[in-house]
């Protein structure tokens, strides 16, 4: 297949393509490196002024290329504390021509803080004796920045992880399904992971109407912008995702609306004695029948027509039949009931953003193309993502994520994305991939890039998930070394 590589504007400085560095550029610098361990000044300042000098090379190309960003996704390990080990984690990234870098910062029940600064409900990553000082976001945030590579954190955020979720005082914070379920029993598929798609036993989600677990959030939010990260990009602002015909709500047991905290508030948006009365059988037995209709009006006969928030209720709906009314009611609970579910997603998202806002710190959410669809009559995507709701000044993260050998499913997603995006929200799709060839049925990185370009030409920032995939060796030797203080 052809390459369609971006070319320089006349006139440009001679850079490669994507801005990545030349053969001779990286050699120079991982020698240079290797003797920086050594503890010499002099080697340390040779390494120094290469990273320097890449950086403002790396600056200008990204000036004028049509792809002002070019981001890469990544988790790191207690083994990036060996001396080296992050700068070469992060020279390689430099060598691909990215100018950001989204940090794992909150992910399967853990947190990027050290030990001996962790004001949060979860453990942290580092957790080795000798390194409770260890502060691996602080150290890529000022690393990352000495090479040009904004750095944000990338959190996960309804997905509190396994070990949050088996604390005895969480357990009121968990989210339920009409069945009874937690994520934790049901049958859910993972999303966004370090293995795309595979299924992920520390996921657990919460009920983002609880109020100690937005509290919990809230303080952990607050704990990593005191690193001063150049953004923050919230993860898993959805419900998890059932399988087979689960995968589509069709009734409200199918929602994850009956946590204490969320049932509560279901409750409370009825406006008078008829309008709570039914939601609250509605919710009891998942359907409310013609039965139910006739004893409201009379445990409330001073009241017309229920009534709760949204509600527009038809002229002269109290005076139809029964029947009729039953019809009605029935079905605009099912909204209610929907509408419910997606408000409390949008609302954790509010409260987690509201740090970053008060510090300045661009935030971001990521998200599935297709997660907030209707699927068929009435029902939704079990994720209820509704992020065409999502606050203004979020930045967007879309995972484009399509599976079909070529690039139209991928170009489609982020064109429903755009379509859908108010005047001046910045879209940044992420894409699945790896350099120069095929993987997992998606197109190289470059092929997937340059189509989203002829589609959308304002598109002038994308991501790659992830750098596990690009670097699979790398990335497992980060994952094990031996246990001693670096």
């Amino acid at each position: 297949m052809a390459q369609n590589f971006w070319i320089p504007p006349a006139g440009a400085a001679d850079f490669l393509p994507y801005c990545q560095q030349t053969s001779d550029g990286i050699a120079q610098k991982e020698i240079a490196r290797r003797d920086a361990t050594s503890g010499k000044k002099e080697a340390r300042q040779r390494y120094q002024d290469i990273i320097a000098k890449q950086a403002n090379q790396l600056k200008q190309c990204r000036g004028q290329n049509w792809l002002k960003t070019q981001a890469i996704w990544i988790r790191l390990y207690e083994c990036d504390l060996r001396p080296g080990a992050l700068d070469e984690v992060l020279d390689r990234i430099v060598d691909r021509g990215y100018n950001q870098v989204y940090v794992e910062t909150f992910y399967n029940g853990q947190v990027l803080l050290p030990a001996a600064d962790n004001p949060t409900a979860w453990q942290p990553v580092v957790r080795s004796y000798g390194n409770e000082k260890a502060d691996l976001l602080a150290q890529v945030i000022q690393k990352g920045r000495e090479r040009g590579l904004g750095v944000y954190s990338w959190m996960f955020s309804m997905n509190f992880g396994y070990s949050y979720a088996i604390r005895p005082n969480k357990q009121i914070s968990l989210l339920r399904n009409g069945r009874g379920q937690t994520s934790l029993s049901a049958n859910t598929l993972a999303g966004l992971s370090t293995d795309l798609g595979s299924l992920n036993p520390n996921e657990a989600f919460i009920d983002p109407y609880s109020l100690a677990a937005k509290q919990d959030y809230y303080q952990m939010v607050q704990a990593v912008l005191k690193r001063r990260p150049d953004g923050i990009l919230f993860d898993y602002i959805r419900y998890p995702r059932s399988v087979g015909n689960a995968s589509i709500a069709t009734k409200v047991q199918d929602l994850w609306i009956y946590g204490e905290a969320a049932r509560k508030a279901f409750y409370d948006r009825g406006t008078n004695g008829k309008g709570r009365e039914l939601i609250k059988r509605f919710l009891d037995r998942g359907f409310i029948n013609t039965a139910d209709v006739v004893a409201v009006d009379k445990l409330f006969r001073n009241e017309t027509t229920p009534m709760w928030q949204g509600r527009q209720p038809l002229a002269n709906e109290f005076r139809a039949s029964v029947a009729q009314r039953h019809s009605i009611l029935q079905t605009d609970l099912w909204r209610l009931g929907v509408a419910h579910a997606m408000q409390g997603v949008v609302d954790f998202l509010n409260a987690a953003v509201y740090p970053a806002r008060q510090t300045g710190i661009p935030a971001g959410a990521v998200f599935f193309p297709e997660g907030n669809q209707t699927i068929g009559r009435g029902g939704f995507d079990s994720r209820l993502q509704p992020w065409d709701r999502f606050p203004n000044g979020v930045e967007w993260h879309p995972m484009s994520y399509g599976v079909c050998g070529r690039t139209d499913c991928i170009v489609s997603q982020v064109q429903r994305v755009m379509s859908q995006a108010r005047p001046g929200t910045q879209v940044k799709p992420v894409l699945a991939g790896i350099w120069q060839q095929s993987i997992s049925n998606r197109p190289p990185l470059e092929v997937q890039m340059e189509a989203l370009r002829r589609f959308a030409p304002r598109i002038s920032s994308i991501s790659h998930f992830a750098y596990s995939w690009q670097e699979p060796q790398s990335d497992r030797d980060r994952k094990s070394c031996p246990a001693r203080k670096f």
